[in-house]
């Protein structure tokens, strides 16, 4: 018999074009393709509960009406130990994080209650040594620079690919 439990939703931050075009790229280019099914991300939340889907969207609607696009820096390369992500910085970002984790609070995970680390993975699950040799190639030419968060966008995780539910473009 089939689960008939909503899935659980996933929030990311949307990203500028040109950022998006940039870090799928480097994704495309670098993630074992037998598992890259998913476009860059940067992850906010990676289990909210699909039984309060409407109530989810209309918090997200109402946040992202108030919310002016954000500037990120893109300020280094991490190791995750078997992959690389691209480390992104704003105070801002770190503060709509905090407000959403209050709206979310009794429904959170124990991770994503946790102090955001913004970040946008490139790799993963490769060799130890693979993501090494990778880190040492970005970080030789890594100069920082600029991206731009442009508002929310909402997924329902399904064992694989993410289902795209919807998309709440910052307004202000």
């Amino acid at each position: 018999m089939p689960d008939s439990a909503p899935a659980p939703l996933i929030l990311t931050l949307a990203l500028d074009a040109a950022a998006q075009d940039y870090f799928n790229d480097l994704r495309r280019r670098h993630f074992p393709p037998a598992i890259n099914y998913l476009a860059a991300h940067l992850t906010l939340f990676h289990h909210l509960p699909g039984a309060e889907l409407a109530a989810v969207q209309a918090q997200l609607t109402a946040i992202a009406t108030g919310q002016r696009s954000l500037p990120l820096a893109v300020t280094g390369l991490r190791s995750l130990g078997r992959g690389v992500a691209f480390t992104l910085e704003n105070d801002e970002l770190r503060a709509l994080h905090r407000q959403l984790q209050a709206a979310f609070a009794p429904h959170l995970t124990p991770q994503d209650q946790q102090k955001l680390q913004p970040h946008v993975t490139i790799q993963n699950k490769v060799a130890p040594a693979e993501a090494r040799a990778l880190l040492a190639d970005l970080q030789a030419d890594f100069t920082p620079f600029e991206a731009v968060g442009t508002g929310l966008h909402l997924w329902a995780y399904r064992n694989g690919p993410w289902e795209n539910l919807a998309g709440f473009p910052f307004l202000a």
